[in-house]
């Protein structure tokens, strides 16, 4: 399916720690779980909501996972020695190659899926990863309500992400937002390793952090927020196409890997 407007940008939003639910298969490894799952360690809070709204408003692509990052972290290279946590390292290697196939393998293939489809449609596309982070790690208090992460290296990433944040600054000059923290924006992750793949001309890799004291406190601040951080994307993205028109989805809706996974 070809998108009318084929000169713009194509948007794609995924959530990577969207929930913290264990499949039945794997519980025996979480009996000691509960509080570990329920916290920032399981899933991002607030982090899916805010994904949903993204995609209902610019009508684009969402990708999501409701299986807990303690089952297996989606937000990392396959390589990486947090793929899997403390939790399952004690199980057999069978059981952990069965959750990369089930799992992380389908994710990130389909991810790559959709900005492939996404760059046939139009010139280039913007992937914003929803994630959010707990207000206090080790004993720091984190100095920002609003981070987002892109790779310096990448200047059409920096120039979106300053246009963001001057665009936050200008609707909701009471909240703090920072660049590239309270992480680097190129550590090891799904949009680090699509940046291997595609040209910074063609691909943006956004990450975007909510402080969590905003979804966890809930009510009319954290819906007031999600307006906002809607808002000022649409004034960034304008501004770097100048038309508001050409913004959307790369090709036909896609919600499949995450219908499948939530009848699991």
């Amino acid at each position: 399916m070809t998108p009318r407007h084929a000169g713009g940008i194509a948007l794609l939003v995924t959530c990577e720690h969207g929930g913290n639910r264990v499949p039945d298969a794997y519980r025996r490894w979480f009996a000691d779980g509960a509080d570990a799952l329920a916290s920032h360690r399981g899933f991002d809070a607030g982090a899916l909501t805010m994904a949903r709204r993204l995609a209902r408003h610019f009508d684009c692509d969402l990708l999501y996972s409701t299986v807990s990052r303690l089952v297996v972290e989606l937000n990392r290279s396959s390589r990486h020695p947090g793929l899997f946590s403390t939790f399952l390292r004690s199980a057999p290697e069978a059981v952990r190659r069965e959750i990369f196939e089930r799992y992380y393998a389908p994710y990130w293939a389909t991810a790559q899926s959709l900005v492939e489809r996404a760059l046939r449609a139009r010139p280039r596309v913007v992937h914003i990863g929803s994630h959010s982070f707990t207000p206090v790690l080790d004993g720091r208090k984190r100095t920002a309500d609003i981070g987002l992460l892109y790779d310096p290296a990448r200047p059409r990433e920096a120039l979106l992400c300053a246009r963001w944040r001057d665009a936050l600054r200008r609707r909701a000059p009471q909240w703090t937002v920072r660049r590239n923290y309270p992480y680097a924006g190129r550590n090891d992750g799904l949009t680090t390793s699509l940046r291997r793949r595609y040209p910074p001309s063609r691909y943006l890799g956004i990450e975007l952090e909510i402080n969590q004291l905003h979804p966890l406190g809930a009510g009319a601040s954290w819906r007031a927020l999600q307006r906002t951080i809607v808002a000022a994307l649409t004034d960034a993205l304008a501004a770097e196409i100048g038309d508001r028109e050409r913004i959307g989805r790369g090709g036909a809706p896609t919600n499949t890997l995450s219908h499948l996974e939530e009848r699991r």
